[in-house]
């Protein structure tokens, strides 16, 4: 008895191709303009020691603490710069008690308004830019004067509107979306170091 295919290759690598072209079209209707602003603010906060700290739910939150192993660690690997970074998200215990005991929406505003000054920046990643806690937090910045950096997908919401710097992703697909977003972290990174190499760093190997 022959054993069936559990997988279709010629499906699988027609939907392969599919989705890196897919990838690629929806990378292209990045703004590039702010895009380069995105990333001359937050070179401008390493070097001035201030601290950059990041957010998200779910996808966007693990794509937030990636933010910390890329610029606490490797870009320190390959250049001086010592980013000062911090995800509002790390912390599991605090995040658990303010949202049982006072409510969900409020987990990154209260962190905020205990750790964030007005030399700070927040960046904050959400497909949709419409999750409650991150409008809270990101009124709190309007209101402080703390500038924002959102990264965001399908229509952006009120992320797009309200933040200093919109990095938005035109697409209607959660996968995509957050790997635009993550794929921009990496990116934003390894240029940030391939233009501020120390002399002991010939070449980066990521």
């Amino acid at each position: 008895m022959k054993k069936k295919k559990i997988i279709n290759n010629k499906k699988l690598n027609i939907f392969f191709r599919n989705y890196l072209n897919n990838l690629i079209n929806v990378a292209k209707t990045i703004n590039s303009e702010n895009l380069n602003k995105a990333v001359t603010l937050i070179v401008e906060t390493i070097k001035k020691k201030n601290c950059i700290f990041v957010c998200g739910n779910g996808g966007s939150a693990a794509i937030a603490n990636h933010y910390i192993c890329d610029f606490f660690k490797q870009l320190s690997k390959y250049t001086k710069l010592k980013a000062k970074i911090r995800s509002l998200n790390s912390d599991s215990y605090l995040i658990s008690a303010i949202s049982n005991d006072i409510s969900y929406n409020q987990i990154f505003k209260i962190q905020a308004e205990r750790y964030i000054t007005k030399k700070d920046i927040l960046i904050l990643i959400s497909s949709s830019g419409n999750s409650e806690n991150i409008k809270e937090v990101l009124k709190f910045c309007k209101k402080k004067k703390i500038r924002t950096i959102g990264f965001s997908n399908f229509s952006g919401g009120y992320l797009k509107k309200n933040c200093t710097i919109s990095v938005h992703s035109k697409v209607n697909n959660y996968g995509i979306g957050e790997d635009i977003n993550h794929i921009l972290m990496h990116m934003i990174m390894q240029f940030i170091a391939s233009q501020n190499l120390s002399t002991k760093s010939k070449k980066i190997i990521f």
